[in-house]
């Protein structure tokens, strides 16, 4: 259960910011849903790598799989993206904060309130994270449920502008998903192999992925058509946050207005935990990797890191949004993410293959 809290909170992240696939107009909704359909098979893949090296991280079995210099080279280029990805999902909540609530606080203080959080809840290991999100998950539902019937009854829904489905065909869509949203957030989810050595009970590790991916993936298709249907997709698409404009137009018998700052708080929990597990993932493997035999000690150091690079990443909200979706996707989600864990996974396969026939052959 807390594995698949901790997947769902980590998938809805800095995604439920952002306008998600809006590039496929108004089959923005079909594009997350293909995405997350495809995910499915990486899904596979992490797991497949896991059930090989249960006991091992994935920075381990890297080296395991490769040998030493180069799966040692791989594990630590992993290590990098987890802080890159924390820095650049740091800076999404500080633009947020900025935009709505604090426009004339400096980013660096919003982040770094932040991150000192973070920083101390990753100190204290991946049980109290876990716990964390158990408590948490539940208000940041009740604050959803509440949100999407506030929304029906104040009349905000149109439905045509959902209309015509497919207006250019299937292939604007696929390209969508091919470019953006098999990528984020879904496949970000390699981050788990991180966690996964740690689980009670390892037999239900499967289904709980699955089962956490569709939840969040529905949560998004939910939130992006209920985006489109109240903003329309021109408005959704020039909106920095679509969710935080839907939320803002609520109005109920001229009394329930101006709701935001309720699900600003939902949004900040969902990011909190993307950044927690990715910090604690680049903490984790840091010191695996470099035998440090305390990784707490590590938490300081790497929360300035990305403190530090969440600013220096762009000068500002635009710049910042199109090297998340224009550069870093293709220089870095689309390698680590989804090319080198299947190839990963066949060269593990053979490896395994050989050594059971050895073990078969061998003399008793």
């Amino acid at each position: 259960s807390q594995l698949f809290i901790l997947m769902v909170l980590f998938e809805l992240g800095s995604a439920l910011l952002v306008p998600l696939a809006i590039d496929a107009k108004q089959d923005a909704w079909l594009a997350i849903l293909l995405g997350m359909i495809f995910s499915f098979v990486l899904l596979l893949v992490y797991h497949r790598l896991y059930l090989y090296y249960p006991d091992l991280l994935f920075t381990e079995y890297v080296q395991k799989i490769l040998g030493k210099p180069l799966g040692f080279a791989l594990a630590f280029v992993y290590i990098l993206y987890f802080m890159y990805d924390a820095s650049r999902v740091l800076r999404d909540f500080g633009e947020m904060l900025l935009a709505f609530a604090y426009p004339d606080t400096p980013l660096f203080i919003a982040n770094a309130l932040l991150i000192l959080v973070i920083i101390y809840t990753v100190r204290k290991g991946i049980e109290v994270i876990a716990r964390s999100g158990e408590l948490l998950f539940i208000f940041m539902y009740f604050l959803a449920i509440a949100g999407f019937i506030l929304i029906i009854s104040s009349g905000l829904i149109d439905f045509k502008n959902l209309q015509p489905i497919l207006e250019a065909g299937l292939f604007p869509v696929l390209k969508v998903v091919m470019t953006q949203t098999l990528y984020f957030p879904f496949s970000e989810i390699i981050v788990i192999t991180m966690i996964l050595p740690y689980l009670n009970n390892p037999k239900k590790a499967k289904l709980t992925m699955f089962c956490a991916t569709a939840l969040s993936g529905v949560n998004l298709i939910i939130t992006m058509l209920i985006n489109v249907c109240v903003l329309g997709v021109n408005l959704t698409a020039r909106s920095q946050f679509p969710l935080l404009s839907t939320v803002q137009t609520i109005q109920v018998a001229d009394f329930l207005e101006r709701l935001d700052v309720f699900f600003m708080l939902a949004l900040i929990i969902t990011i909190f935990f993307k950044i927690c597990l990715l910090f604690y993932a680049a903490v984790t493997g840091a010191a695996n990797l470099f035998k440090v035999k305390s990784p707490s000690s590590l938490s300081y150091p790497f929360g300035l890191i990305i403190l530090f690079l969440s600013i220096a990443i762009a000068s500002n909200a635009q710049e910042h949004n199109h090297e998340g979706l224009k550069i870093a996707m293709f220089v870095v989600h689309i390698p680590l993410l989804t090319i080198i864990p299947p190839l990963l996974l066949i060269v593990a396969f053979f490896k395994n293959r050989r050594k059971r026939v050895k073990n078969n052959f061998s003399p008793e």
